[in-house]
């Protein structure tokens, strides 16, 4: 998409590597070693790539220059992971398995580890801690992808994914509380402000895959990702005064606070599909 801002033209690219669980027909099992495909060396289907990430699955997308084929590619990637089970296996679009530790305990190291790339708050600027793998349970993730550029590095670069973080936090985190209701997720995975800078952009570690069960869910990803580049290329910032309590917000799910909060910073109504 091209996005005309304050005249500065950018093309805008949205992409994304969820995680779903395995379910044989009884219960959610470890996938490892269930498909081809490694976080190292993915394996390249119709529009993205699948893998193994830990005891779950992931896909990855083509980044999408529009709604429509944001929603197309992640539809389309999620029918080859399908294709890719063994016969009696689906995808289950849980947030959060309960594993139970034993079973957990007798994986081997690789599925078993979480957190193998580090990743930052946006509010800190530090490196966020590594996620407890001494837990009974896992979760799964939605990362969302924003690309608008090509090796970008250095002070500029990642101050600006900070407040594209923030935004994205606004327009997404935030209705996410209302839109997703796993909470368990969030005391292990997923605090606000996530982020990974990329060299083409920046990579928002917050929400689950919830969004994955529904077109509609889909397409506000998108346009979520839309408003917040807006906000963040105009140079507007998320009231430093309100950030904990935004952070608080989406950390402890607290529903009752979301749609007057978002009011408060956006001037706009909370509308979620």
């Amino acid at each position: 998409m091209k996005l005309n801002i304050n005249g500065l033209e950018i093309t805008l690219l949205v992409g994304a590597d969820p995680e779903l669980f395995v379910n044989n027909g009884s219960n959610i099992v470890s996938a490892y070693n269930m498909i081809p495909g490694t976080k190292e060396k993915p394996h390249g289907v119709i529009k993205g790539a699948i893998q193994v990430d830990g005891m779950a699955v992931e896909f990855n997308i083509d980044p999408a220059d529009s709604a429509d084929s944001f929603i197309s590619n992640v539809k389309t990637v999620m029918q080859s992971l399908t294709a890719a089970l063994p016969s009696g296996h689906r995808l289950d679009s849980k947030v959060t398995a309960e594993f139970g530790s034993k079973y957990i305990e007798d994986q081997p190291f690789q599925a078993r580890d979480l957190g193998c790339e580090p990743d930052y708050s946006a509010y800190t600027k530090d490196v966020n801690p590594k996620p407890n793998v001494d837990v009974g349970f896992r979760t799964a993730a939605g990362h969302v992808h924003i690309g608008w550029t090509e090796g970008a590095a250095g002070e500029f670069h990642d101050e600006l994914c900070m407040q594209i973080v923030k935004w994205m936090d606004i327009y997404l985190g935030l209705p996410s509380v209302l839109m997703d209701s796993d909470v368990k997720r969030r005391s292990l995975y997923g605090k606000a402000g996530a982020y990974r800078p990329k060299s083409y952009g920046v990579e928002y570690r917050v929400v689950s895959n919830f969004w994955l069960s529904d077109d509609k869910y889909m397409e506000f990803v998108y346009s979520s990702v839309i408003k917040a580049m807006t906000q963040a290329i105009k140079g507007n910032h998320v009231p430093k005064a309100l950030e904990f309590q935004l952070q608080s917000i989406i950390n402890d799910s607290i529903e009752s606070e979301v749609s007057e909060f978002y009011f408060r910073v956006t001037g706009e109504n909370l509308v979620c599909p």
